[in-house]
This record gives structure tokens, C-alpha cells and sequence, in this order.
């Protein structure tokens, strides 16, 4: 369901019951503006938002809930036009699966470390999770100083807040996906 911030401030004021001109007086947003944002004739800022929000007795959260860009996103990247690489410590390298990674919910990266390679410890912040799917060869896993040994078909869900690294300690080239959420460099 899509839904504008207008018809959403509407929504949560008359759920709790509350005129426009009542909003106004509690929030300190001029009515005009008020209706205005309304009848989706502007957005409003995040500070008029948050004033709002404070008067309903809503969250941020609760006000954005159901928006959505009205715009849909639909990417492609062939492998010859991926052009971000980034090479990651020793013998290890990344490729970025898709463009504008930070305007995504989901940052996918093909993960590349030849014989006897590694990567630099790493270390997300709070809330920030990481998916791996092994394509070939074989990775291993350092998280927190618990190892994991991941072969073709093997997948791993795991916190990346928690200080983390890969290697590969096999004869043979290792290749696998890994998603990012939300997207973090």
C-alpha cells in the first residue's frame, strides 16, 4: 500500500481524534502549512514532521510506516559493465553487484580472494548484518574468534558488528556473495 506523507499526517491525526486547527496550536506548524502538506501540495520538513509527530504522541517511525518512493527501483549490471572494485587487504578484492549502493536497502558484493588471501578485520556498526553464499572454492570465517569453514552452497546470516574476517587458505580461487544490510562502506 502507498501512501503520501500527507495522507498519512491526515490518517494519524484522525485517529486520534484531533481537528487541524487543534494539530496546529499543539505543534506549533502554521494551519495553512498544515493543510497544505495535507492535500499533498508540499512535504513539509523533518523538523515540522517531528513537531507533528510530538503532538499526536506518534514516532518518526510512525509517521514514515507505510511510505514508499513512488518511483520503483529495477537495476541491472551485466558483469562486463561492473566497474566498482574495491580491493580489500591481501590477495582479496570486492565487486559491487549493483550502482548507488547507499540509496539501496541492501548492498550486495561479490567477494574474490585468491590462494592464501585474506581480509582486513572488519568491524559494522550496531545494526548492520551480513548474508554470505559461497559460489566456489572455500571461505573461512573468523567471527569474534569463532571459525566457520564455508564450502560451494554454504551460506552463513551472522551480526556484523561483531569483528569479523575472511580468508581463503585453499590452492584454489574462492568466490561468493555477500549482501550488506543496511548498506555499509
Amino acid at each position: 500500500m502507498q501512501i503520501g506523507i500527507g495522507k498519512r499526517i491526515r490518517q494519524l491525526r484522525k485517529e486520534k481524534n484531533i481537528t487541524l486547527e487543534e494539530l496546529s496550536a499543539e505543534s506549533g506548524v502554521a494551519l495553512a502549512t498544515l493543510s497544505r502538506m495535507e492535500n499533498g501540495k508540499m512535504p513539509g520538513t523533518l523538523s515540522s514532521h517531528q513537531k507533528i509527530c510530538k503532538a499526536l504522541g506518534a514516532s518518526i517511525a510512525d509517521l514514515y510506516q507505510e511510505l514508499e518512493d513512488e518511483v520503483k527501483t529495477i537495476e541491472t549490471v551485466s558483469a562486463q559493465n561492473r566497474t566498482e572494485h574495491f580491493v580489500h587487504a591481501n590477495k582479496a578484492k570486492y565487486e559491487l553487484l549493483v550502482t548507488k549502493t547507499l540509496d539501496k536497502k541492501i548492498m550486495p558484493l561479490m567477494i574474490k580472494i585468491a590462494p592464501n588471501g585474506e581480509t582486513q578485520e572488519e568491524k559494522n556498526k550496531p545494526g548492520v548484518e551480513k548474508f554470505i553464499y559461497m559460489l566456489a572454492g572455500t571461505l573461512n570465517v573468523l567471527i569474534a574468534e569463532h571459525p566457520y569453514v564455508l564450502k560451494c552452497g554454504d551460506s552463513l546470516y551472522f551480526d556484523a558488528s561483531l569483528p569479523h574476517s575472511f580468508s581463503n587458505k585453499s590452492k584454489t580461487d574462492t568466490e561468493a556473495i555477500c549482501i550488506i544490510s543496511p548498506p555499509a562502506l
